[in-house]
């Protein structure tokens, strides 16, 4: 999606403190028109460019970095087409400022496709206002100078100038129309396409503080915040007494809350001088927390509810095609599983955080949010305040996964500062993040599949069991009904029936897509065995099966990408016993994946993810291949993990795992080799932090039907059913 901006909208230019030139540019539509600061004075950064005269670039880094390395591959974007020495730039986080810079947000992998020509646009124009600044000077048409590096040549007379040099000149300059600008050709690219190390790589690793859980502010006290059990459930009795009692607590108190799942929910606050003094008070609470409907939710419950659901009619059909059943009925090959993934945790490595310090009826907050803006409006509305009177500092996040688009730390910190009339940080303890986090939807699916006697699906039904209530899914606990195949079999219905749960549930890396896939592509492969057929051969089948276009969907990128990925894998080779290759393909997120696992099943059921390969279409341009390659295989790692390990259970409306012990990662010498492959089509170039997630549960599953003859239809992978 591209935001249509006029010029008056798009362009600001202006003296930079200390001389130069500032150019940025207002993704909000009709932003007001604003005074350049004087040399000198003192200005507040709302700007993308800002050119000093000793040939240093200073780029805003517009939206929120949680690891997928935004903060870098954005700057480049500008960097490229104002044609300079990326060595000679320097990025700076933006704040949370939406009158500034429009939407802030890390999700969906929406920032390269909604910002790839706007930032275009703002290198080439400031680059355009360096050359006029150079054919001023010299008295020559701007036509005959080129760039290169940070330098402005007219070759004809044999002169240069460092872009340094005509900062203040440029900045006196009435901006060039920015639709108008002429854009590079992309094989004169040097910084888009070339492997750049992420801008904050040296402080991570030499371990300076730069995340939310790093900042420090004067007077700050450090709180934790202590919420039910049972999700929702109310303060009945806390012995605050004893908290205050511990050594270095301040305050202790009762903040009743909200409903809001996702707002101030009921809670006890412990303020201290360090952080480990109010964990101390803390224990000594003893809560008694109230009754609560949710209490009576559990894991078998809502398994049990999915069942019996099933066996009826749906809530609701979302979409029909055809006939199915009629379809059904003659198939030469018929089908039915029901399949199942649990409800998983983001597991951030950094928990949840924020600094909040609430003084003259305005709050200031620094918080690793990957959606500022709407935090801004809950702090707000919880505490009776403008939005304008909410500030916020984008700090950098120790993962997000989609967790930090939830703001509950954020209105917790601001709640606490209020009431103690101090800066807080507020930080959450592992069983905190494990037990209080919005988790991805659990899901139901219960399916029937038929296939003809040449080996064409003609018919798919799919009765979804997910969550929800009045008719309405939980954030993220929904499947669009015209999720592959459908437009690809004649025969195609997909029910809705929703349980209930009282649980909080939220976007998470690839959201829908991360459960839905394993779903998709794992029934395929089944149809495909019944079918007689391989997998590969079969897949390919299904997609062009239609013999026409399919709107919304690019069946020949998916076929480039899974023939692709076939082929780098060796699909159809040899292979040792008990060892299986697996595929799968997905798009989301606008991008095409197709993958190929290698997966190795020890005779005690142990499954070991050997080799990926994976093979992606997201445009014709990768911004930054280290970048990319470093989201491929974060994504599959994480694949994997979900694969092997992650289950979230509720018992009695309770969460009843609360570390990686009982919730663990992927470790490194389980990590399997990813080998990763491009496709550049002639299409944008889109985001590339979700799409290789989804493929790569159903390609391990699938290789597990390979090696033993043994179909996973359910999350995590259940070693004792794989056994020799």
């Amino acid at each position: 999606m591209t935001t249509q901006t006029s010029r008056r909208d798009f362009i600001r230019t202006g003296l930079a403190v200390g001389g130069g030139l500032m150019i940025g540019f207002n993704l909000a539509a009709r932003a007001s028109a604003q005074t350049p600061p004087a040399a000198g004075a003192a200005g507040k950064l709302n700007t993308y460019v800002t050119i000093a005269p000793d040939g240093i670039v200073t780029i805003m880094a517009k939206n929120p970095e949680v690891g997928q390395g935004i903060k870098t591959s954005l700057p480049m974007i500008i960097a490229e087409e104002l044609d300079v020495d990326w060595s000679k730039v320097r990025t700076v986080q933006a704040m949370a400022d939406q009158a500034t810079y429009g939407s802030q947000l890390a999700g969906g992998s929406t920032a390269i496709p909604t910002h790839w020509n706007q930032l275009r646009r703002v290198g080439a124009t400031a680059r355009a206002m360096m050359v006029q600044a150079a054919a001023n000077e010299w008295r020559v048409p701007a036509s005959e100078c080129t760039t290169s590096q940070g330098q402005v040549i007219h070759a004809a007379s044999n002169r240069r100038a460092a872009y340094g040099a005509l900062c203040t000149q440029a900045a006196c300059l009435t901006p060039p129309d920015a639709a108008s600008v002429k854009l590079k050709d992309p094989k004169d690219f040097r910084i888009i396409g070339k492997a750049t190390p992420q801008v904050d790589t040296a402080a991570i690793v030499t371990g300076k503080p730069l995340f939310g859980i790093d900042v420090v502010v004067p007077g700050m006290l450090y709180a934790t915040y202590l919420k039910a059990p049972v999700f929702g459930a109310k303060v009945a009795r806390a012995d605050l007494a004893a908290a205050k009692a511990v050594r270095g607590v301040r305050d202790a108190f009762i903040i009743e809350g909200t409903t809001q799942l996702d707002g101030l929910m009921p809670g006890v606050a412990v303020v201290a001088d360090s952080w480990w003094s109010a964990q101390k008070g803390r224990d000594k609470l003893n809560v008694e927390w109230a009754a609560h409907p949710t209490s009576a939710s559990s894991s078998e419950g809502f398994a049990a509810q999915a069942l019996a659901f099933s066996r009826g009619a749906p809530l609701r059909t979302e979409r029909k095609d055809g006939d199915p059943d009629a379809a059904l009925s003659g198939a030469a090959h018929k089908i039915e599983a029901a399949y199942h993934y649990p409800f998983q945790s983001h597991a951030n490595l950094e928990p949840q955080n924020c600094t909040a310090s609430f003084k003259d009826g305005k709050v200031e907050i620094w918080s690793p949010s990957q959606y500022p803006e709407p935090a801004k409006a809950l702090v707000a509305t919880t505490l009776g305040l403008r939005p304008a009177d909410v500030s916020i500092h984008m700090i950098r996040g120790g993962g997000g996964f989609g967790r930090r688009l939830v703001h509950d730390s954020i209105v917790e910190a601001a709640a606490i500062s209020k009431q103690v009339g101090a800066p807080v940080k507020l930080l959450f303890n592992r069983d905190d993040e494990m037990k209080h986090d919005f988790y991805r939807s659990a899901g139901y699916h219960f399916l029937k599949g038929g296939v003809d006697a040449s080996g064409k699906v003609v018919a798919w039904k799919n009765h979804f069991v997910s969550f929800g209530k009045n008719g309405v899914f939980s954030t993220a606990a929904n499947m669009s009904s015209g999720e592959f195949p459908a437009r690809f079999v004649p025969n195609f219905q997909h029910d809705v029936s929703l349980i209930d749960g009282g649980i909080p549930t939220g976007f998470m890396r690839a959201p829908g897509a991360n459960g839905v896939a394993f779903v998709v592509q794992s029934f395929i492969d089944e149809l495909a065995h019944a079918a007689g057929q391989d997998p590969v051969a079969f897949r390919l089948a299904l997609l062009n099966q239609t013999g026409a276009p399919v709107q919304g969907y690019d069946s020949a990128r998916a076929t480039a990408v899974l023939r692709m990925a076939a082929e780098k894998a060796r699909w159809g080779r040899r292979l040792s016993p008990r060892t299986g290759l697996g595929v799968a393909f997905h798009y989301a997120h606008s991008g095409y994946f197709a993958q190929v696992a290698e997966v190795d099943v020890a005779v005690d059921g142990t499954v070991d993810v050997k080799n990926v390969w994976s093979v992606c279409d997201v445009g014709r341009q990768i911004i930054n291949p280290s970048g990319a390659d470093n989201q491929v295989e974060g994504s599959i790692i994480d694949g994997v993990s979900q694969a092997l390990y992650s289950r979230i259970t509720i018992k009695d409306g309770a969460v009843q795992q609360s570390n990686f012990g009982d919730y663990p990662l992927l470790r490194i010498n389980k990590a399997p080799k990813v080998e990763n492959h491009y496709i550049l089509s002639d299409n944008n170039p889109t985001g590339l932090g979700e799409p290789a997630l989804p493929p790569v549960l159903p390609a391990i599953c699938n290789a597990i039907f390979a090696a033993t003859g043994k179909r996973i239809r359910s999350l995590p992978i259940d070693a004792t059913l794989l056994t020799a």
